[in-house]
């Protein structure tokens, strides 16, 4: 299982599964991540929290706890 924490700069990642659950899965979702989405990764801050990512057409950031949530492919 690969994780969009994982992926590397440059990268485009399709989400194939989120996990996590209640109110940390909605508000992810609410950002536009949902499966079978692809996510570009863009930049990742000097210490590694946040990523920003680019998903349908916008540039988004994301703690770096969140990302691990995100499986992708």
């Amino acid at each position: 299982m690969k994780t969009l924490r994982e992926a590397k700069i440059g990268e485009t990642v399709k989400v194939v599964k989120l996990h996590g659950e209640g109110a940390v899965k909605r508000r992810i979702m609410d950002m536009g991540i949902t499966k079978g989405v692809n996510v570009a990764i863009r930049k990742v801050a000097p210490l590694g929290d946040p990523i920003e990512v680019t998903v349908r057409g916008y540039e988004l950031s994301i703690r770096k706890a969140d990302a691990k949530m995100i499986e992708v492919g």
